[in-house]
């Protein structure tokens, strides 16, 4: 029976759009023939991946003293629209109006982010001072937006989410707990993911519907647009005013309660994993959050039935010995060959070939997904070998990264200059901006539409650079009042 080819048969550097599609089809990630625009199938091996990212959010969360819970897909209209800006979502729902055969007297949304659903219940639930801080969570759920143009893991209308909402006597507490989001998704994505990126401090037309203030860690796919990983947001006392969340304060007075509410953008998270460091065979996984970390794949002879059955038992004992991983071995009919690269697409960070040579020497040979060098050691040595290439593994992910984020910034002091850069070069761009408060939308509106599609990332946050004094606004040319971070986006 002839082998169906699974490779990926375009360049990442040449045509990344194409390359990012065969990825996530060919490495069985998603199937996007559900029939339904912007609603995918997430596969075991994207679902497992995913679960994964959950956990170490979960777990950091919950060293915060953050609590879970869990409210219902549906959120009234009524409270969808109380708060004036975050009433900007309602264009983008999903509504329910009939049930059966018959019209709904209330028609409801199909939950886009949590705020509307869960403030109502946290008004009702706060009295006093000591009920705060706060911290709740909701987590492996999914949100609602009827988004346009979609693309899996970067754009859909139902995508998974994770949501921390918290409340706060005072407004200091509120902007200690944004600092401390930012510090846990930096923790998850540096450590665990390796993908590298920017906090930025987003422009007040850019921020989140309702929020005083926006932040963001936002790093850059391979055909230079801007992923952003997470969000994480100081609401101020907007959302309490608009859902009655007072207490009574210890000096008896009755206050608004501040808030914050922090997304890891777990899709987006996956999206940057497949990007950023897969390559031309398709997937290159982190050790840890490989749904397999070890594939054993034996070399077996159809000529030779009594040694083909020593050798599958051996592969056997080998997988018991490992215990301490996630490990499996390919007994499928399928040639060496093709199952090397059918492991290799998926990413399985190390593989054990188990020929002949190694049964009769009681020995292995492991080979790395990222740099395919392999070395031979004895059955003694395996758990500490394995340990020891795993680690290799991460550390060659997270060098590769950097590289390839490493002078991902260009400068640019005129309009021209920006879009010259952006037609060229795969960066982020900065450059001096007049304005990030609603008074400077007009001149990103202007960049938007001259450069078809560069919008303002931000300022960099906690740092924020200054222009110099005589700089000028790429836009306006008015006085710098800012350096910003420029790029296209999804």
């Amino acid at each position: 029976m002839k082998e169906r080819q699974e490779g990926v048969t375009v360049r990442k550097e040449e045509n990344f759009s194409e390359w990012y599609s065969q990825v996530v089809q060919k490495a069985e990630l998603a199937d996007i023939r559900f029939g339904i625009q912007g609603f995918i199938v997430h596969r075991p091996w994207s679902f497992k991946i995913a679960r994964k990212i959950y956990e170490y959010f979960e777990d950091e969360v919950e060293k915060d003293s953050h609590e879970p819970f869990l409210f219902p897909i549906a959120v009234k209209e009524k409270n969808l629209t109380k708060e004036k800006e975050h009433a900007g979502f309602t264009p983008e729902v999903f509504w329910v109006t009939e049930a059966g055969l018959e019209t709904i007297e209330e028609r409801f949304a199909l939950r886009p982010t949590g705020e509307a659903q869960i403030y109502p219940m946290y008004s009702l639930w706060i009295r006093s001072h000591k009920d705060l801080p706060y911290k709740g969570y909701q987590s492996r759920i999914t949100v609602f937006r009827n988004e346009k143009v979609t693309r899996p893991f970067i754009r859909g209308r139902e995508f998974m989410f994770f949501e921390t909402h918290d409340v706060f006597a005072t407004h200091d507490e509120a902007i200690k707990q944004v600092e401390k989001d930012l510090q846990m998704a930096k923790r998850i994505m540096t450590e665990k993911l390796k993908i590298p990126f920017l906090f930025f401090k987003r422009p007040q037309w850019d921020k989140f519907l309702g929020a005083d203030d926006t932040f963001t860690p936002d790093t850059l796919m391979p055909d230079g647009k801007r992923n952003q990983l997470a969000s994480t947001h100081d609401l101020g006392t907007n959302f309490s005013r608009a859902y009655s969340i007072k207490f009574i304060d210890k000096d008896e007075k009755e206050k608004f309660a501040f808030q914050t509410c922090f997304g890891p953008g777990i899709w987006r998270q996956l999206a940057a994993l497949i990007a950023i460091h897969g390559d031309d065979k398709g997937l290159i996984l982190p050790f840890e959050i490989a749904p397999i970390q070890i594939i054993i794949i034996p070399i077996i002879s159809a000529k030779d039935e009594k040694e083909s059955k020593k050798l599958i038992k051996y592969c056997q004992k080998i997988k018991s010995s490992l215990s301490k991983f996630k490990v499996e071995i390919d007994l499928s009919e399928n040639s060496p060959g093709f199952k090397y690269n059918k492991w290799e697409l998926k990413g399985v960070p190390l593989r054990i070939e188990i020929g002949p040579r190694e049964l009769k020497n009681k020995k292995i040979t492991i080979k790395r997904r990222t740099d395919r060098a392999g070395i031979t050691v004895s059955l003694k040595k395996i758990n500490s070998e394995i340990k020891k290439q795993a680690h290799e593994i991460d550390a060659q992910i997270e060098k590769a990264a950097e590289k390839y984020f490493k002078g991902k910034i260009r400068n640019a002091f005129s309009l021209a200059e920006v879009k010259k850069i952006i037609d060229s070069y795969r960066g982020f761009v900065r450059a001096p901006f007049c304005s990030v408060s609603n008074e400077g939308k007009n001149c990103a509106d202007v960049l938007k539409e001259k450069t078809e599609g560069a919008v303002v990332c931000g300022t960099l946050f906690p740092n924020a650079e200054k222009p110099k004094s005589r700089e000028n606004c790429i836009v306006c040319k008015k006085p710098a009042n800012h350096l910003v971070y420029l790029a296209k986006t999804y």
